[in-house]
């Protein structure tokens, strides 16, 4: 079991909503992934590297919302900088990306 944690604590995970406006896949990658640019809306457009080629290709998520942590430090991706948690589900067949049920302003916060 996960060690339990306090309200204020999951407060200050900054998990939002946005769009994404581009992707690419990321062929400096050690395993398949995606360049991914989501727009957060008033929290501005951030990109990330995503291991999520396995279901998914630069086509087919252009468009879509998801779900990013968006107030991690960068993380140096080979010659790529992360600057988001894009997040999903992993399976045996790959990760499912964690998606909102029905559109919602980009920049809204998983309450």
């Amino acid at each position: 079991m996960s060690e339990t944690i306090s309200w204020a604590d999951f407060e200050k995970v900054v998990i939002a909503v946005g769009t994404v406006v581009r992707a690419e896949r990321n062929e400096q990658a050690r395993k398949p992934a995606l360049k991914v640019w989501v727009d957060f809306g008033p929290y501005g457009e951030k990109k990330t590297s995503a291991q999520i080629a396995a279901l998914y290709t630069p086509e087919q998520i252009v468009g879509r919302q998801v779900v990013g942590v968006i107030n991690f430090p960068p993380k140096q991706i080979g010659p790529f900088m992360s600057e988001f948690l894009l997040t999903g589900f992993t399976t045996d067949d790959g990760v499912v990306l964690a998606a909102v049920e029905r559109a919602v302003p980009n920049g809204t916060r998983l309450a």
